[in-house]
């Protein structure tokens, strides 16, 4: 079964995250099976490819 979970991008004292289709028995910063877009919750924006 595929989830969307958040994966966390690291920026220096500022979250983003990359939104990502993955594995459900795979960790959170596990290999992803595709790439979907971006969440900036500071900016409450999301970005989709």
């Amino acid at each position: 079964m595929v989830k969307l979970r958040l994966k966390r991008c690291d920026v220096v004292k500022r979250a983003v995250y990359r939104i990502v289709a993955i594995d459900v028995r795979s960790r959170r910063e596990g290999r992803d099976l595709r790439k979907v877009g971006f969440y900036d919750p500071i900016k409450n924006q999301t970005y989709t490819y």
